[in-house]
């Protein structure tokens, strides 16, 4: 039976997810939302420091296509968020997101949407840094909007969008304690990058078979070199139907004797 060969955005995946774990994000946790699936990733993001959303900890799912990196994946928010970016149903509107498409309509510049160079870590970046620093100008909840404009233009004396983030927040305690997370509330704490250890071996399981992938690929690939150097030095042709069979040479008359 043919081997079949792993789609190369479950390596990349794969890849990028040991880097994750290897070298946290600051602020961000990641999983796997089943082991055996490298497509949909559950992300934690804790509420940075001296923020708005210090002390929360909301939860979100990433959700990658089968031609990735060439084409963005989805994230989208499980955790009720009220911002002007994130739509109702919990998706994130950002630029980093959108398909690389020229779209003069949107506002937005093709080197400001998704490119294949794009990775987890860089949209990581770029969520955190939309939750601080939302976009008004192509909003996704437009009420958010209006409001959070209402509090930035008057320094904080408008409390209606600072008082909603931080109720959401303290909404959150209940699932950190679920989850047996001690979410950081310093910049310390925030600013350490901590493993997240492996609940079993199966993430190593997963990629020692791409590797062994790869290794099998390549070893197909010798085999085959190593017949067609075989076929040449033992004077093997092939016909035009495909057929292996002895060739003749021209210094060779069709009973076998070399010519005089």
């Amino acid at each position: 039976m043919a081997h079949q060969a792993t789609p190369s955005s479950q390596k990349a995946l794969m890849m990028e997810l040991k880097s994750l774990q290897e070298q946290p994000v600051e602020g961000f946790r990641i999983t796997l939302v089943e082991e055996a699936d490298l497509y949909n990733w559950e992300v934690a993001i804790f509420g940075p420091p001296n923020t708005l959303y210090e002390g929360g900890y909301f939860k979100a799912h990433i959700k990658f296509p089968v031609d990735y990196p060439y084409s963005p994946p989805t994230f989208r928010f499980l955790t009720k968020m009220w911002h002007p970016n994130i739509y109702e149903n919990g998706d994130v509107c950002i630029s980093i997101l959108h398909p690389p498409v020229d779209d003069p309509q949107s506002g937005e510049l093709p080197s400001e949407r998704w490119n294949p160079t794009q990775n987890v870590r860089t949209i990581l970046l770029s969520v955190i840094s939309l939750l601080n620093e939302p976009n008004t100008f192509s909003p996704a909840n437009v009420d958010a909007s209006v409001m959070f404009r209402k509090w930035r233009d008057s320094k904080g004396k408008d409390k209606e969008y600072a008082e909603i983030i931080r109720k959401q927040v303290i909404s959150t305690a209940a699932e950190a304690e679920r989850d047996g997370v001690k979410v950081p509330t310093t910049l310390a704490e925030y600013c350490v990058q901590t493993r997240v250890p492996s609940q079993d071996s199966s993430s190593d399981l997963l990629y020692d078979d791409l590797y062994d992938d790869d290794m099998e690929e390549e070893d197909e690939d010798e085999d085959e070199s190593d017949m067609e150097s075989v076929g040449e030095a033992g004077g093997l042709g092939t016909s035009e139907d495909g057929d292996t069979s002895t060739r003749r040479y021209d210094n060779q008359d069709d009973s076998g004797n070399e010519d005089s």
